[in-house]
């Protein structure tokens, strides 16, 4: 069966991996964006924008894809939702691979958002905020920044100066013990931080840390997602794919 996977998901890797030991599959994986450090994928790839709506659809049919498993980021629901559209029109079975959000407990201080703007809405002047969105779409944080000092979280080395000084980048993947992260955001004086409700475990040590320390959240509610079938595992994800063999 050839089929496609498209990845981003901190689980895309594992399930990439897999699929490359199924004799009985070709895959081909495709990343929106290169990283700075490429993905263990084992798999043929692709990487870019498609061009288009069409030009996806004319991919599809040349390479005579006969199914797609999207293990996007949560918060890539553009991608996900032209990529159920098109596999609708051309009648390839289409699946998502989404993990659960995150939820709060009676200790959690969460306020929810819409989108990143509004961050500023919730938290005060003169808070230390951690953002634990990443280096993208950081000029959204431009109100925030105001009367705030603001310090984000990132994976990768960024070579571009911080946009709202007295702030920074700091380089630092959100993998350490929930002790580790303590220290983390002890160490740098944070009141708030600013995550996306991403779900899965990589980054919940962050979440625990902030709970025990008493920090408050400004949780950014994840976007509309395609009317699909789902699943949350990367063991629901492989019987999909071997029920189609």
């Amino acid at each position: 069966m050839r089929m496609l996977l498209l990845v981003g998901a901190s689980e895309s890797t594992q399930i990439a991996q897999a699929l490359a030991r199924e004799d009985r599959v070709i895959a081909t994986a495709s990343q929106a964006r290169a990283g700075r450090t490429p993905l263990p994928l084992q798999l043929p790839t692709r990487i870019g924008g498609w061009g288009g709506r069409s030009e996806f659809a004319t991919w599809l049919e040349r390479e005579g894809v006969e199914a797609v498993l999207d293990a996007t980021h949560p918060f890539a629901a553009r991608i996900s939702m032209r990529t159920c559209d098109v596999c609708r029109e051309l009648g390839v079975p289409y699946i998502q691979f989404l993990r659960p959000q995150w939820t709060p407990g009676d200790d959690d201080r969460w306020e929810f958002l819409n989108r990143e703007e509004d961050a500023e809405l919730h938290i005060p002047p003169g808070a230390r905020v951690l953002l634990g969105t990443g280096r993208r779409k950081i000029e959204r944080f431009n109100g925030l920044a105001e009367g705030r000092t603001l310090v984000s979280r990132v994976n990768e080395p960024v070579y571009m100066p911080f946009p709202y000084p007295p702030g920074r980048f700091v380089l630092r993947p959100a993998a350490g013990t929930v002790a580790a992260e303590e220290a983390f955001l002890h160490d740098l004086g944070i009141d708030w931080i600013v995550a996306r409700n991403s779900g899965g475990g990589t980054s919940a040590g962050k979440l625990e840390a902030a709970r025990r320390l008493g920090i408050p959240i400004a949780m950014i509610r994840r976007p509309p997602q395609p009317e699909a079938m789902r699943i949350h595992t990367i063991s629901e994800a492989l019987a999909w794919v071997r029920r189609r063999l």
